[in-house]
């Protein structure tokens, strides 16, 4: 369906923020669901977009705003409204950037629109509108200190807001590529967006984003945390209970915050956070301010991002942190299952006999038990033991599995089971690589230590700390090692409980857990 742009007229007194959403509507009407996930074109919903425009306060006459990846600006359209009708502000200059050429006759409707709203209210809006790709046009900023930078410096800007794309680029992105100084593994776009974005900012200026939340831990996100945090402080947080309400209508099931920063000016400051249920509580939203340091140690090597939304979720921060131990600490490793399945598929087989070791795959392993065999179609229980296979199997020997992805609707996200040597005579065993499994390198793990390791990670304390900083399906193992731990001595203390009792059920490992911390 082609759209007759001319034909989609503000209605009388219309806002700014509601024709842009009008517009968007349309347009995405006219492309398929594929193509939106593809380019990770997902427009902004109107609460999100008020709420959003609201944080941002000035106390200037003159401003420059940014919108890096706009669609059809409904963000700006919200900010400047907000600015207009609460501010002293009289002129602003808004600069746009958006890659679809389709989108951009829409587009300009609405600049159009906000430039006339804005002159009825005594404020002139000046725009300027890209149609290239922002990462592309402003990269060296990344650079500025060396020689590779730009001669010439970039506009710097006084508030910046963004609902960026996002969607995973291959490691031969001309984007990858560009910004290979915050890049580990395969990157996402958005954090690309913000990477950028923090380095535009004026000395008094403003950024807000709404993006996942993977960013706040993990392997992968580490030089991007790590370049953030040494540029901006962060102002502002808000967490929605719920990964379907945000973008239901484009059914992105995606765990987003909305985070508010400024350039940084030391290391002690406070951070406002902010949590809903979702959309239909976002106007009243429960508030309280933390010190910087109770959710993020600029100290550590990780630079993990904690974000506790409740009273009960701070206590157990602080719990962990009173922990020195961990699994480093204790001479015990975690490790990624060595076996890939379609690397060896000719060793694998559906029925045990001489010459074959049990495998264990994702479906083997449920809280506290490892369950085998497990008969699931395309997913054979054994693998054959020869000079193909051996290098990827695993000692015979006592073992905590932990899956390394949940569902993203899962209860809970850490999943442990207890393996012990004694459950087969074969010198072997086999872990499928969408597991990790906990292992002491020189030695063995005691069957109390098996126990309490997989009950703490089982528990609810556990699952509530891991969610305040993971905001992935991915359980990493990175995360793992450095997460702290309660002394070995507890830890097999609460392992020769479970046993003494013979009651392996969730309210038996709680009840045990909790005994010893809550």
């Amino acid at each position: 369906m082609n759209i007759s742009w001319s034909e989609i007229k503000p209605y009388e007194n219309e806002l700014p923020t509601n024709y842009a959403d009008r517009i968007g509507r349309l347009y995405t009407d006219t492309v398929t669901a594929a193509f939106k996930k593809s380019n990770g074109q997902f427009f902004t919903p109107v609460s999100i977009a008020y709420f959003m425009g609201k944080q941002i306060s000035v106390n200037k006459d003159s401003v420059s705003v940014l919108d890096p990846g706009c669609g059809t600006a409904i963000l700006s359209c919200a900010m400047i409204e907000n600015l207009v009708l609460q501010s002293k502000v009289k002129q602003i200059e808004l600069v746009t950037y958006e890659t679809d050429e389709n989108l951009i006759p829409g587009l300009q409707k609405v600049l159009e629109y906000i430039t006339i709203w804005g002159m009825r209210h005594n404020v002139r809006i000046d725009c300027r509108s890209y149609c290239e790709d922002f990462i592309l046009s402003n990269y060296s900023v990344l650079y500025s200190d060396t020689i590779y930078g730009r001669a010439e410096s970039l506009q710097k800007y006084d508030l910046i807001i963004s609902n960026p794309p996002y969607f995973k680029l291959s490691k031969e992105d001309k984007r990858v590529k560009a910004a290979q100084c915050i890049i580990d593994g395969q990157p996402n776009i958005y954090f690309i967006f913000m990477a950028i974005s923090a380095l535009l900012l004026a000395e008094q200026g403003q950024m807000i984003y709404i993006t996942p939340r993977s960013f706040t831990s993990g392997r992968y996100f580490r030089l991007f945390r790590n370049f953030l945090f040494k540029h901006i402080q962060i102002d502002f947080v808000h967490l929605f209970n719920t990964r379907k309400d945000t973008f239901s209508k484009d059914n992105v099931l995606q765990e987003t915050i909305i985070m508010k920063c400024s350039p940084k000016k030391g290391a002690d400051y406070n951070v406002v956070l902010s949590y809903s249920e979702g959309l239909s509580d976002l106007a009243t939203p429960a508030i309280k301010e933390v010190q910087r340091k109770e959710i993020i140690d600029l100290t550590s090597k990780e630079l993990i991002l904690h974000l506790p939304v409740s009273l009960e979720d701070e206590k157990i921060i602080r719990l962990f942190k009173s922990w020195d131990g961990n699994l480093n600490k204790y001479h015990i490793q975690i490790s990624t299952g060595p076996v890939v399945a379609f690397r060896s598929k000719e060793q694998l087989c559906e029925t045990s006999g001489e010459g074959t070791a049990a495998l264990y795959w994702l479906h083997n392993v449920v809280k506290m038990l490892a369950d085998h065999p497990v008969v699931k179609e395309g997913k054979p229980q054994f693998i054959h033991i020869n000079e193909m296979s051996v290098s990827t199997l695993l000692p015979n020997k006592n073992y905590v599995l932990l899956r390394r992805f949940s569902s993203k609707d899962d209860n809970s996200r850490l999943i442990a089971a207890p393996y012990f040597g004694n459950m087969t005579s074969c010198a072997h065993v086999g872990i499928e690589n969408k597991l990790n499994y906990i292992y002491r390198p020189k030695g063995h793990l005691n069957r109390m230590e098996v126990m309490g390791i997989a009950a703490l990670l089982n528990s609810d304390l556990f699952d509530n700390y891991f969610r305040t900083f993971n905001g992935n399906v991915n359980v990493s193992a990175t995360e793992l090692r450095e997460m702290p731990m309660p002394p070995l001595e507890v830890i097999e203390s609460i392992g020769k409980d479970l046993i003494a009792m013979n009651d392996y059920s969730m309210v038996n490992v709680n009840k045990i857990v909790n005994k010893y911390f809550m």
